[in-house]
C-alpha cells in the first residue's frame, strides 16, 4: 500500500505544480488583459475557480499523505503509546468512513446524466471535468489514509 501511495504522491506533486503554474498564468493574463489592454477575458475567472478546486483536492490529499494538517495533540501526547495508536486508528477509521460516504455520492453525482450533459458557461467544457476533482482527490486521499493506517500497524509489529 505504501508503494501505491508513494507513486500517487509523485503524480499528485507534478499535477499540483502544473495546476499552480496554469492558474498563475491565467490570472496574470486576466490582469494584463483587464487593466492594460482594456479587454477583459470572460473565461479567466471560471478557469481559475476550476483550477483552484483541483488544486485544493490534490493538495488536501497530499496533506493527508504527509500528515501535514494542523492539529492539537496536547491530549494525545499525554497518553501511552498503545492508547495513542488506538486513538489514531479510530481517527483514521472515521476519516475513511466519511470519505467512503462522500466518494459514493460524488461518483454518483459526477456520473449522473445531468452532470455528463452539462457544460460550463464560459469555457464550454463538460462539467464532469471540474466536478471530477472531488472523487479523484478523495480517492487519492483514501489511498494515503490506508497507507498511513498500514504504517501504524507496521510500526507496532516492528517493536
Amino acid at each position: 500500500m505504501n508503494t501505491i501511495s508513494n507513486g500517487l504522491a509523485i503524480i499528485e506533486k507534478y499535477l499540483a505544480i502544473v495546476l499552480m503554474v496554469t492558474m498563475t498564468a491565467v490570472m496574470a493574463l486576466a490582469v494584463l488583459f483587464r487593466y492594460f489592454l482594456n479587454s477583459p477575458l470572460s473565461w479567466a475567472g471560471e478557469a481559475a475557480v476550476f483550477l483552484l478546486t483541483w488544486i485544493s483536492f490534490i493538495g488536501g490529499s497530499l496533506g493527508l499523505k504527509y500528515k501535514a494538517q494542523a492539529s492539537v495533540t496536547f491530549l494525545l501526547d499525554m497518553t501511552s503509546l498503545k492508547t495513542r495508536k488506538i486513538l489514531l486508528f479510530i481517527g483514521y477509521l472515521i476519516i475513511l468512513i466519511f470519505m467512503g460516504i462522500v466518494l459514493y455520492y460524488s461518483y454518483t453525482w459526477v456520473f449522473s446524466s445531468s452532470s455528463l450533459s452539462q457544460k460550463s458557461n464560459n469555457l464550454q467544457i463538460p462539467m464532469w471535468i471540474p466536478y471530477s476533482a472531488v472523487p479523484i482527490g478523495l480517492s487519492f486521499a483514501a489511498v494515503h489514509i490506508l497507507s498511513n493506517l498500514s504504517d501504524l500497524f507496521r510500526k507496532e509489529e516492528s517493536k
